[in-house]
């Protein structure tokens, strides 16, 4: 039996695929999101990766920002609760997930039994998320993926003061203008985007095993700095950019076993 899960973010599409041991089966990700063939695209190429055809999936559950508009899914659930579900599967003991994507932030509490207990998000403002790195790159004129490399080659400390994305753009023009490295730049935006996510966990309660999924989790320099900012060490999911779908899938798996119970 088959289960699917799809993730549809502001700027991404993830699916996995499980079977009913909770074997991870296929996962796919596409840096093209709500209202685009994102989705239809990451389906099928873990369709084909899997070897079956859709009509052998049991259920299917969406999440993310686009789950409201695809009509294709037997359930829709939150991110919030899809990302916990991934995470303490995952990463057995979790209690903090820091989850950064392109256009958002959010801090997620388990309780002990690993279901959520608090959330907070940071979804108005582009500061603290991946968007704020792509702004940095192309102000550095690098591609996104070599910002982790130019911040760890940093010798100097300096500070993006404003929390605006806007505003910030600015001020490091500004400081490149004034004889700040690309180096220095890389590792103040680190800096930044945890400095925010920090407060945002703080809100919350940090409590460990902290976790960490989304895209951006995948730029070892943000990780470290966010690391110290917290005070805490920082375990990054595996395949963090599709922590939501996996989650999606088995709430797949329980709402097909709960259908076949009743």
């Amino acid at each position: 039996m088959f289960f699917l899960g799809i993730d549809i973010g502001s700027s991404s599409s993830k699916a996995v695929l499980i079977d009913e041991n909770k074997n991870i089966l296929a996962s796919a990700a596409r840096n093209i999101g709500t209202g685009t063939n994102g989705p239809s695209i990451v389906v099928q190429e873990v369709l084909e990766a899997a070897g079956i055809a859709r009509d052998q999936i049991q259920f299917t559950v969406v999440t993310g920002y686009g789950r409201v508009n695809y009509t294709q899914a037997d359930k829709q659930i939150t991110e919030i609760s899809c990302h916990g579900k991934g995470i303490a599967h995952l990463i057995p003991g979790a209690r903090t997930i820091i989850d950064i994507g392109g256009q958002d932030a959010k801090v997620i509490k388990l309780s002990q039994d690993g279901t959520v207990e608090n959330f907070v998000m940071n979804e108005k403002c582009a500061a603290g998320t991946g968007r704020f790195l792509e702004v940095m790159a192309r102000i550095l004129n690098c591609n996104i993926n070599e910002l982790s490399d130019l911040s760890l080659k940093s010798k100097h400390d300096i500070i993006i003061s404003n929390t605006c994305t806007v505003f910030a753009e600015s001020e490091v023009i500004s400081q490149l203008a004034g004889g700040a490295s690309k180096e220095d730049v890389a590792k103040g935006a680190d800096n930044a985007i945890a400095s925010r996510v920090a407060g945002l966990a703080r809100r919350i309660g940090i409590v460990p095993i902290v976790a960490m999924s989304g895209g951006v989790a995948m730029n070892p320099s943000v990780v470290a700095s966010l690391s110290r900012e917290i005070g805490e060490e920082i375990t990054v999911a595996p395949h963090p950019q599709t922590v939501g779908a996996l989650g999606a899938a088995l709430f797949a798996l329980e709402a097909y076993q709960k259908k076949e119970k009743n």
